[in-house]
């Protein structure tokens, strides 16, 4: 795309935000009790995850790339406490909205600017976090955002950021086409051009394709903006998001959502030859994910965390810890979980003899539920107070359960130990506790 071309599509990107911006949510409405939308927001997620480290969020400066009406900067601001958000938008509507949203909830410590990512070097800031949510595909060459999203990131930074699946979203990019070849997106779309687009889909057969694969009768106006009429729309792959990575020299951390781009988890265990079995958790993670979104296009967004490359801290994954690492690691609670509402929710589970469903509160990281038996899961309740050493929660399960059920023996610290090890493996695989060894 030529830079006149790319031109016109900004200015009808920048008129179409400013005619509706996104997403259209109340000023009151707020994400404080969103935790799945809190967990995905919070830097402590993704720096764990690449770092099996702690961050504390108080004084990290936060960039909402494409902030639109402000409620992903909202939820910044929620998900991170203590921290400076700023955010930034093609959009002037949007920028006043977003400032008005966040001072609304008494967040004061926000800076929002009418700029394009490619100007962020102007800001003169260097940031802990860039979330660009829903912004990298509208730009004529996302490698060149990311690499404006660097320039202005802190060597141990993070950015989240991501692509429209080609695969998964083709049938809206085919729609697209078709309501531009009709002349719909030649300006910004407004009602006329909406109502066009809704009538042209409902006097299609219901058994033609685009139609089976796109539309619903409840759609209202803004996803009829964000879906058929979305100005500057493209589908990318998994093979273009490293290439991009690679272009703007940023290191792959994970997927988002990364429980849910498992290779191995599109096969039948029983089913799976050998050879597959042995041979697909070894090849590199790029062709995994590529063969995944061959395999099953389900996720409308390649949705992931990279940063500077080398950043990384050596660590052993939880699985493969010594004793000796046990013996010095502590334990926290993810953040989002900390609350009364699910401290409560166990504690009615311990009362009532029920397995404790962790995985109702922040689902994202699973793909099918986490139940803890109530007993056991009694030994976390001490994690709401503050972060303990494991061997205070093996001390505390020891009080719990001090006599093995089957022999009415006294149970044995080495016992305790495995069974609170088996657990807290379980929950560091999703990131509901975080461990982390002590120097």
């Amino acid at each position: 795309m030529d830079k006149q071309a790319s031109d016109e599509v900004r200015q009808k990107i920048r008129q179409q935000f400013d005619t509706a911006p996104y997403p259209r949510k109340p000023l009151e409405a707020s994400p404080k009790d969103e935790l799945n939308f809190l967990f995905t927001h919070n830097l402590v997620t993704p720096y764990y995850l690449r770092n099996q480290k702690i961050i504390k969020t108080e004084g990290k400066v936060i960039l909402d790339a494409g902030c639109g009406s402000g409620y992903k900067a909202l939820a910044l601001a929620e998900a991170n406490p203590g921290a400076k958000i700023v955010g930034i938008d093609l959009s002037e509507e949007s920028v006043k909205l977003a400032q008005q949203r966040l001072e609304y909830h008494g967040f004061e410590n926000t800076e929002f600017y009418a700029i394009s990512i490619e100007e962020l070097p102007t800001l003169n800031l260097k940031f802990d976090y860039i979330n660009c949510d829903e912004v990298l595909y509208l730009l004529p060459n996302p490698a060149l955002g990311l690499q404006a999203m660097k320039s202005v990131l802190k060597p141990e930074g993070i950015i989240r950021a991501n692509l429209h699946s080609i695969l998964q979203r083709v049938y809206y990019l085919r729609a697209q086409k078709v309501f531009k070849i009709m002349g719909l997106m030649e300006e910004n779309p407004r009602e006329d051009e909406i109502e066009a687009a809704v009538q042209t889909m409902r006097a299609l057969k219901n058994e033609v394709l685009l139609k089976v694969r796109t539309w619903f009768d409840k759609a209202d106006e803004q996803w009829i903006l964000m879906n058929y009429l979305f100005q500057g729309d493209k589908g990318f792959t998994i093979p273009e998001m490293f290439s991009a990575l690679k272009t703007a020299n940023l290191e792959f951390i994970s997927m988002v959502n990364w429980r849910r781009w498992e290779l191995l988890d599109l096969f039948n265990p029983d089913d799976l030859p050998a050879f597959l079995a042995m041979s697909l958790p070894e090849i590199p993670v790029e062709e995994q994910l590529h063969l995944f979104e061959l395999l099953n296009p389900v996720h409308r967004l390649l949705d992931f965390w990279c940063g500077h490359p080398n950043q990384a801290e050596p660590c052993v994954p939880v699985a493969g810890w010594q004793y000796s690492d046990w013996e010095k690691a502590v334990v926290h609670l993810h953040p989002q979980l900390k609350t009364a509402e699910i401290e409560q929710g166990l504690l009615e589970c311990i009362t009532n003899h029920t397995s404790f469903t962790i995985s109702s509160y922040i689902p994202l990281p699973t793909t099918t539920p986490i139940l803890l038996e109530s007993s056991i899961a009694a030994c976390l309740l001490p994690l709401w107070e503050r972060a303990l050493p494991v061997m205070s929660l093996v001390a505390h399960w020891l009080n719990i359960r001090p006599v093995d059920l089957v022999t009415l023996e006294p149970m044995s610290q080495e016992t305790a130990f495995e069974e609170v090890k088996e657990l807290l493996i379980k929950l560091e695989t999703f990131v509901y506790v975080l461990l982390e060894r002590s120097a």
